[in-house]
């Protein structure tokens, strides 16, 4: 054990935290944080029923970004650096434009509402995948036949589905090479990730399960530059080798619901956790 906070479970571990890793809250009195991205060299992430995205840096503090966001839940940045929200209020996926408006980008799939987008990646290629789960909608509002993962090209009306046999379908991260897409399944029944290679065309092959998480659920998912899997979960961030080894454990005193790197080399893991943000310098370079 380092401390309290980190738990080495194999040798490597030590490398990614470094020596005397501190796990430090940067800001607190939320109700339920989501959804944090790097952006224009700060920090952004939802609170969800708090119905603002917030911003934090390093020199400023915190700062309201947008209020209201639409209970804004995942946040990602495209390659030409805009902001792209899952809006977990409004059921759709959005783009923040540089002069502040905001773009729909999509909000049906086969001319029915989506469900509650809930976390999204954009490709190396423009494309923009995320998830839908019916998080945040009652029974009788569901209009999809599914819960689903979705890819929507660049200039498309509607998504694409890209996998339809998840539970509850939720964090997604491609590996450093794109050839793999990691999901979540947050139902708290099957609580595993899964693993998928990505094929042509931008469809994916079949997808197993490549590991299962507890205490708690997957939700939120990153990676580093060697590979490593960075899990959101029940007692903080747990840190998978590719080949599913669990190397260790980031623990936060509330549930993760996600994580992202930034700062200086992208070096820094924020970690949203229930009512607070908190933040760890590591060893590695972030993705």
């Amino acid at each position: 054990m380092l401390s309290d906070g980190f738990e080495i479970v194999e040798k490597e571990f030590e490398r990614i935290v470094g020596a005397g890793p501190e796990l430090r809250k940067i800001a607190e009195g939320f109700e339920f944080v989501e959804g944090p991205a790097w952006f224009e060299e700060g920090l952004v992430f939802s609170d969800i029923p708090g119905d603002t995205i917030y911003r934090w840096t390093e020199a400023e503090g915190l700062s309201v970004w947008r209020r209201p966001s639409h209970q804004a839940n995942g946040n990602t940045v495209d390659l030409e650096g805009r902001l792209i929200t899952c809006e977990h209020g409004s059921r759709r996926v959005t783009r923040t434009e540089r002069d502040g408006s905001v773009t729909v980008l999509a909000a049906t799939y086969g001319g029915k509402r989506l469900n509650s987008p809930n976390d999204v990646v954009v490709k190396s290629d423009g494309s923009i995948w995320f998830t839908d789960p019916p998080y945040g909608i009652e029974e009788h509002e569901k209009e999809q036949a599914g819960n689903f993962v979705f890819r929507l090209d660049p200039e498309a009306e509607e998504p694409v589905v890209v996998a339809d046999d998840f539970s509850m379908p939720n964090g997604l991260y491609f590996s450093p090479d794109e050839e793999t897409l990691y999901i979540a399944d947050s139902d708290q029944g099957i609580a595993h990730v899964r693993r998928f290679a990505v094929q042509k065309y931008g469809t994916l092959g079949p997808g197993g399960t490549w590991v299962a998480v507890s205490p708690g659920i997957p939700d939120g998912l990153r990676s580093d530059t060697a590979g490593r899997v960075y899990v959101s979960a029940g007692n903080g961030v747990q840190v998978f080798h590719p080949d599913g080894r669990l190397l260790g454990k980031i623990r936060t005193p509330e549930t993760a619901a996600n994580c992202t790197f930034g700062g200086a080399g992208k070096r820094t893991l924020f970690i949203t956790a229930v009512s607070a943000v908190w933040a760890v310098e590591l060893g590695v370079e972030g993705r």
